[in-house]
């Protein structure tokens, strides 16, 4: 039998729990699809590299990954990331390419009907 995995960081709870809670109000699947993916061990978190969302994204996209963004490539594009955590090159190079780096927590407030994001694993 699976073992069942409790988070303990309070920060994570709640946002899961934010996500939910707006998915459940605003009618929308993609916050409950965050957060299911913010649900898995962390070991199964995501990590993606900026070259990896260079290659998937278009110009002014955004972008969503429900885990870390390392600074592995660089972007030649202007786009919204926004993620659980970022490495700090890899803020600096978003905000080279001229895009912000935001929290998940940021990005359900400024689009709660989560209109244009595109999640990236």
């Amino acid at each position: 039998m699976a073992r069942k995995i409790i988070k303990t960081n309070p920060n994570l709870i709640e946002l899961i729990g934010n996500l939910k809670d707006k998915s459940y109000n605003e009618e929308v699947a993609i916050w409950k699809d965050v957060a299911s993916r913010l649900e898995k061990s962390t070991r199964r978190r995501t990590e993606i590299n900026l070259s990896d969302i260079n290659r998937v994204s278009e110009e002014e996209q955004t972008i969503i990954v429900p885990g870390k963004v390392l600074a592995n490539g660089n972007l030649d594009h202007k786009v919204t990331v926004a993620a659980l955590n970022f490495s700090k090159t890899a803020q600096e190079k978003i905000e080279e390419a001229g895009g912000e780096g935001i929290s998940i927590s940021e990005i359900i407030e400024k689009n709660p009907k989560g209109s244009n994001i595109k999640i990236v694993e």
